[in-house]
């Protein structure tokens, strides 16, 4: 996607509605640019993972990380091959 948006006099710009859809910003959200090499990307500065929010909604009981995965199977399995 490419959109232009010109540079006021004071460095301002207005972010097009299209890359603010895109990127889920609205006002007083900041934004970072990032240069590399001759290209610089913007992307949204995020104080939190908006997907945190639903971290283990899928799995009610089942703490989180692989130790507590590998316990909820052998659990279920009633088997644990570290206890052979």
């Amino acid at each position: 996607m490419n959109e232009q948006a010109k540079i006021t006099s004071k460095g301002q710009i207005t972010v097009p509605k299209k890359i603010r859809t895109e990127l889920g910003v609205e006002p007083g959200d900041s934004l970072i640019f990032e240069k590399k090499g001759s290209n610089v990307t913007v992307r949204p500065a995020r104080k939190e993972n908006p997907f945190e929010k639903y971290r283990g909604i899928g799995n009610p009981g089942i703490g989180s990380g692989l130790e507590a995965i590998n316990k909820y199977i052998r659990d279920i399995r009633g088997f644990d091959p570290d206890e052979q």
